[in-house]
């Protein structure tokens, strides 16, 4: 994803002196430009939220690169403004019914459960396929990513 002007101000004073690493990439998570972006944003910055998982297809089809260990990814609110750089270190490609609970609750969201993790991915995925022509399955593949947070915006 190309990265806005605020975006690249915030990644280049971030390791002003140093020589910034070019696995980086700049997005909001959950829906674009909604309360999502925001809530999950805010999940991340507090540490309940330290891993997430996106529709492998969906990188196939935006043409994205998938994401690699010890990327970085600057996370914007829904008005496009970094708050956070996170640095991914773990990726794993699964089926979406074989993620372990432990994944699910280090996603953050809600009651840290299962179920809840479920229901609203269930929800997610059904929502962005569609908008690619492509039906929702219990066996999608997603791209697993664990993160740690390594800068909040000041």
């Amino acid at each position: 994803m190309q990265m806005n002007d605020k975006a690249q101000q915030y990644w280049n004073a971030f390791w002003e002196g140093k020589i910034p690493p070019t696995l980086v990439t700049a997005e909001q998570f959950g829906l674009e430009y909604s309360e999502m972006a925001d809530e999950l944003a805010q999940l991340i910055i507090i540490g309940k939220k330290t891993a997430t998982c996106s529709a492998y297809d969906s990188y196939q089809l935006e043409n994205e690169p998938l994401p690699e260990k010890g990327s970085y990814t600057i996370i914007l609110n829904s008005q496009d403004e970094p708050v956070a750089i996170i640095k991914t270190t773990d990726v794993q490609i699964l089926p979406l019914n074989e993620v372990s609970e432990d994944f699910a609750a280090a996603e953050g969201e809600g009651d840290l459960s299962y179920n809840y993790w479920w229901e609203g991915h269930k929800r997610y995925f059904t929502l962005e396929l569609a908008e690619y022509g492509k039906d929702f399955s219990e066996d999608m593949l997603v791209v697993c990513e664990r993160f740690e947070l390594v800068d909040i915006k000041k």
